[in-house]
């Protein structure tokens, strides 16, 4: 097996499958809360003017503790193995999920039941840290060098599967349960959902073998000791590219994607279950665009394919926001499929392009150190301050604005960053 590592052999396929799905558990809780947001804040904070909002912050706040996460479980990742991480933050993603779904409301303990939502938040933030960093970095090293935009991309497209499947369980329980039913006991039926699903996932990983690249590292000796520490010491300008190319990911996804039904529902566009039934349209999107823009990158590379998105960034969002506020229901589907897509691709491309900017040793150190830290600023804050600007500023378009700024911020880094695609 270690010389198989050492000839930079591909995994088995079953591994790699396994990896690739890892990921809708993840996506599908921290989608599932923002498609959710609406019934969570009558839940467990009450309802009233004020109660989405702090449904959304905490949301925001619990985005802080993924760079904490992703660089312990990064340490784990680099100095242990990529699956002894990818095991524990699953079983600890499992355990959130499952309490979560027991809690007591809002009407039994009063506003206790919000700091309560927002601790295992916290603690779901936590093990997600490692969990989309892990995997991406376990399909790049197991991946064939020609195919690595493809397969690292698919934990892009199986992340969208979690979204899919969250707004789906989502729209079901809500077209299902009248209002009082919802809020009274059916909220919980898409927790239990994910805790299944998640401790489901846990079983499989526990049969995947370890990455070549690791098992490479153990057979030279090559395992840092201090992955931090080397990889702050040695690769700054890395840590600086990933975390302008997650800038980038992570306000697109967050306000491009899952805010939007909140945006629709908020705006008096679209009802609760018409704004989830155009996310899964959404999602679809995306689970189509991602394979074809990993593919590109991998014929054209990361670097043309990242900065043709990012301008498309800086132009579409927008409109597309104005269109979906003011617009009949066939444009509301068109700007949302069209945001959708352009996030979907800059997920894409961004999954193998942060990745390769590290060697394996330290590898998890450094997207934790870029890739999460990034996650946290512009994904977590970014449905809040979306959601309170327009109620400050009537403005239906400013969510575009926002993506459009990071955009522009991010194009001259993209612009002047090293092609990372391997030529053979």
């Amino acid at each position: 097996m270690k010389a198989a590592a050492q000839r930079g052999t591909p995994m088995t396929r079953a591994s790699m499958v396994i990896a690739g799905l890892s990921t809708v558990v993840e996506w599908y809780d921290f989608t599932l809360y923002l498609y959710f947001a609406t019934v969570l804040s009558r839940v467990f904070f009450g309802g009233g003017a004020q109660s989405l909002l702090a449904t959304l912050a905490g949301f925001a706040i619990s985005y802080a503790m993924r760079p904490l996460g992703a660089l312990m479980f990064g340490i784990i990742g680099d100095k242990l193995g990529r699956r002894h991480t990818l095991l524990m933050s699953m079983a600890l993603m499992t355990l959130a999920m499952l309490i979560t779904a027991l809690l007591p409301d809002y009407q039994r303990i009063g506003p206790a039941a919000g700091y309560l939502l927002l601790l295992l938040r916290c603690l779901m933030a936590f093990s997600v840290g490692g969990e989309y960093t892990g995997v991406v970095a376990y399909l790049l090293e197991g991946a064939a060098r020609r195919h690595r935009g493809l397969v690292t991309s698919l934990a892009s497209a199986a992340s969208e599967i979690g979204a899919l499947l969250a707004v789906g369980v989502s729209a079901l329980t809500v077209g299902l349960l009248s209002q009082h039913n919802l809020d009274a006991w059916g909220w919980r039926i898409p927790f239990f959902v994910g805790a299944a699903l998640a401790a489901s996932i846990w079983i499989a990983r526990s049969t995947m073998q370890e990455s070549p690249d690791f098992e490479r590292q153990q057979a030279r000796g090559t395992v840092p000791t201090s992955p931090v520490r080397d990889t702050l010491a040695h690769h700054r300008a890395a840590i600086w590219r990933t975390f302008a190319i997650s800038a980038l990911g992570s306000i697109t996804y967050y306000v491009g994607i899952t805010y939007v039904p909140v945006f629709l529902s908020t705006t008096g566009t679209l009802g609760e279950g018409e704004s989830l039934t155009l996310s899964t349209i959404a999602a679809v999107a995306v689970i189509l665009v991602t394979p074809s823009v990993g593919t590109l990158s991998d014929r054209v590379g990361r670097k043309p394919v990242l900065a043709v998105l990012a301008v498309l960034c800086a132009v579409l969002p927008s409109s597309m926001f104005a269109l979906m506020a003011n617009g009949s229901l066939a444009q509301i589907v068109a700007g949302a499929v069209v945001l959708a897509c352009v996030a979907g691709g800059v997920s894409a491309v961004g999954a193998p392009a942060t990745a390769e900017q590290f060697p394996g040793e330290g590898r998890l150190s450094g997207l934790a150190l870029g890739v999460t830290v990034a996650t946290a600023i512009f994904g977590g804050v970014s449905p809040f301050l979306a959601e309170l600007l327009i109620k400050l500023t009537g403005w239906a378009a400013v969510p575009g604005a926002m993506i459009a700024v990071i955009a522009l911020a991010v194009l001259p880094v993209l612009l002047t960053m090293p092609e990372t695609r391997p030529i053979a």
